[in-house]
This record gives C-alpha cells, sequence and structure tokens, in this order.
C-alpha cells in the first residue's frame, strides 16, 4: 500500500513551483507540510505559516518523513539531503552537483540507516533516464552512453547553426528566456553536463567517478570560423557527455563539443530540448528525448521520484554492489577539430596523427587523433579563447584493447 508522504520541501523557485502546480493537479497522497525560502521578503501566492527560513524547522519535524530539495546552494544542500538521511527521513533532491560530488558517501548513508535518496530530476530534466539504467538495464551488457545533457548550451547551438545567429546574439536570447544564467559558463562551460554524466555513469556501470577527473571543453570559445568549418563540411555542433566502454573493464569519460553528422540521432534535437542516446549488448541503440529544463518537465521529475517513496522504492546500486571491477581510464586516442593559435600547442598535444591542416594568418586548425590524457594534461590551454576544440566522432581503439573482447565488433562501430 503507498504511505502517506509529508513532505518538507527547500526551495520554491521555477522546479518547487512548477512541482507545486502539478501536485495541486493531481490526487495524490502527499502533503506539504513546510517550505523553506530564503527571502522571507519576497511575495507569495500561498499561506505565509507554510514558509521559514529556518531549515531545523523541517529537519527536526518528526512529521515531516520526506525531505524535497530543490535548492541551487550545493554546499547547502549537502548538509540539508545527509542531515536528512541521517534522521531517518528518506529525499528527492534535483542538485546535479551535490549529487555528483558526494554519491559514493550518498549511497553509503542510505545503506547505513535504510534510507532513500532519488534524484531523477537531477540528469536531463523530463527524461527518465536514471531509473532505466537502474532497473531496465541491470543486467545488460552496457556499452555506451552520450547525449544532449545541457539545454541551455543546445539552445545557443540551435539558434547558430538553424536561424545563422552569432554565438553572442544566441547567448543573450537564451539569457532573456531564462534557459541561460547572468554567468552562463556552468552550462556553456560543460560543467552541469559533466556533473550529469558522473550520476548516469554511476548508474550505467556502477562506477563513481569524481566530477573532477572528467574533462569537460565547453563552447564559449566558439568562433565563426569553427561554425564555417561544420557548415562546409555539413555538420552541426552540439555539446555532447559520453561514457563508453573501452574494454570489459575500463570505461572512459568526457564532455566535448561533437562534429554531428545528419544520421546522427543527436543531429535533429534542437533548443532546450535534451537527449540521451545508449547502446547496450542486447538492446543495441536506443533514444530518450525530452524538455531538459524548466518548472514543470523537470516537476513532473521530481514528483516521479515523490511517488516512487510512497512505495518504499530506493535505488539498489546492483552494478556498484557486483563488483564489477570496472575503472576509469583515460588511456584512449580520440579524433579531434582543433582550432589554435600556438604552434606550441600542437607539440603539448603531441599528436598521435594529423589528418588534416590548414594555416592563414587569421586562422589555423588540424584534424588529428590525440590521447585523451594529453587533453586532460593541457586543459587551461585549451580554455585560451584563441582555442576551440570539437571530437570528430571517432573514438580510436587500439589493438589490445579489442583483443579478445566479446563486444570488439560493437565497439569498433561506434
Amino acid at each position: 500500500m503507498s504511505k502517506n508522504l509529508k513532505i518538507g520541501l527547500f526551495g520554491f523557485g521555477v522546479v518547487g513551483q512548477g512541482l507545486l502546480d502539478i501536485i495541486q493537479s493531481q490526487n495524490l497522497n502527499l502533503e506539504i507540510i513546510k517550505i523553506a525560502i530564503k527571502d522571507p521578503r519576497k511575495k507569495r501566492t500561498l499561506n505565509k505559516d507554510l514558509f521559514t527560513t529556518d531549515r531545523n524547522e523541517i529537519l527536526n519535524n518528526t512529521e515531516i518523513n520526506t525531505i524535497v530539495e530543490l535548492i541551487n546552494d550545493a554546499d547547502a544542500a549537502y548538509e540539508i539531503v545527509t542531515t536528512a538521511l541521517k534522521n531517518g527521513k528518506n529525499v528527492v533532491s534535483a542538485n546535479k552537483k551535490m549529487i555528483a560530488t558526494h554519491l559514493k558517501e550518498l549511497v553509503d548513508l542510505q545503506q547505513e540507516y535504510g534510507t532513500s535518496l532519488l534524484y531523477e530530476g537531477a540528469v536531463c530534466g523530463s527524461i527518465p533516464i536514471i531509473r532505466n539504467l537502474e532497473e531496465y538495464y541491470d543486467n545488460e551488457l552496457f556499452h555506451a552512453l552520450s547525449g544532449i545533457f545541457n539545454g541551455s548550451s543546445n539552445y545557443i547551438l540551435s539558434k547558430i547553426f538553424d536561424k545563422n545567429q552569432s554565438y553572442d546574439s544566441a547567448l543573450k536570447e537564451a539569457q532573456d528566456l531564462g534557459f541561460a544564467e547572468t554567468d552562463p559558463i556552468l552550462d556553456v562551460g560543460g560543467y552541469d553536463p559533466k556533473y550529469k554524466l558522473a550520476i548516469a555513469t554511476a548508474h550505467a556501470y556502477g562506477l563513481f567517478v569524481n566530477p573532477d577527473a572528467i574533462l569537460n571543453i565547453g563552447i564559449q570559445n566558439l568562433s565563426n570560423h569553427d561554425i564555417k568549418y561544420a557548415r562546409e563540411k555539413n555538420f552541426k555542433i552540439k555539446l555532447v557527455p559520453t561514457a563508453r566502454k573501452v574494454n570489459t573493464k575500463d570505461i572512459v569519460t568526457y564532455v566535448l563539443p561533437k562534429l554531428v553528422t545528419k544520421d546522427d540521432f543527436l543531429y535533429n534535437v534542437e533548443n532546450e530540448y535534451n537527449a540521451v542516446a545508449v547502446q547496450a549488448a542486447f538492446a543495441d541503440k536506443q533514444f530518450f528525448y525530452g524538455k531538459g529544463a524548466g518548472g514543470h518537465p523537470t516537476g513532473a521529475a521530481v514528483l516521479s521520484d515523490i511517488a516512487a517513496l510512497r512505495y518504499d522504492y530506493r535505488y539498489e546500486y546492483k552494478k556498484y554492489h557486483s563488483e564489477n571491477s570496472v575503472k576509469h581510464t583515460e588511456d584512449i586516442l580520440l579524433e579531434i577539430y582543433l582550432r589554435y593559435a600556438d604552434e606550441d600547442l600542437i607539440t603539448l598535444l603531441n599528436f598521435d596523427n594529423i589528418s588534416e591542416r590548414y594555416a592563414a594568418s587569421s586562422y589555423k586548425y588540424v584534424v588529428g587523433t590525440v590521447k585523451l590524457e594529453s587533453l586532460i594534461k593541457n586543459r587551461d590551454l585549451l580554455l585560451d579563447q584563441s582555442v576551440f576544440v570539437a571530437y570528430t566522432g571517432r573514438q580510436i581503439y587500439k589493438q589490445e584493447q579489442l583483443s579478445g573482447n566479446v563486444f570488439a565488433e560493437e565497439l569498433a562501430s561506434l
């Protein structure tokens, strides 16, 4: 039977309001007891007695059995979530940075205190990818996970390639519409999708990866030269987080702009929409598509988690507990397009092979294969405004990596 949930809500911004709208439209066995806010002076449509600025008024309330955390501050979210779990309260969170940074600890806390933390709304908005990775693919030989995990950057890129807008114009439009922050670097710099990728990787492979170990290069340095190059080659550019099996034990992860061809699932994912493409041994390729941001789409994902808690649902982290011994690796060759100004960068990256090269007074680029570990080592140089990096979609496997691999043929074709 479903439990009667008594909810303490932290945060009443766009997602919090969207969640309330959905709850009020449904006949559900739950009740919001108290809402924690930062600014008590802000006008609210609800009874003022419902709000508090004291987190302990919610965390120490024995009537409340479920905490819903929807705030932006990752450090404050961590304190709220860990305290709630230790106090025997189940939690729903949408704070991807906090979850990605502390996921192993949060898994251990759930096991120690017999509580449940759900966070579908933290990854790709309305797309139910976490529970699918956890349940549908629990016994699959899982090969690859990639997609568009950030609506802000995708909106900007859509306007550039579909409407011929400049980067600056598209960014301003995204900010005016509320898709991008005043300081958009978390989105366009690839940090937001990196946190989401770390969470998804834990459920896809049972591997907890520190987000700091994941290379993230964004689109903030995109220039007219790069846009022209992509158009001439019939590509679009998308910001794509990726997790792949290199062999049966090694997982590689990165967030890079990608030169996307027309036959790629991601080519027609536009504006604020998100998408997740997965590949597994038996289910083969599958594609999830939906709105990645906004009060109602994300609120729907949060509500799905709340509803699951009525039946005591929890993530089992089966792949992690199976001790499958997979590990994170940087030992892979990627083919990249690199716009650069300083010839020393080519030397530092130590390209394994260069297949295309162009040099003029105002624009230089190479296309070639380079080690992921070399990109990570020189990440600070790659963030220089004179540099832009894009992955061509070709991941190069060494013969020894493919040797004896039960899915070598599938890997070679990705």
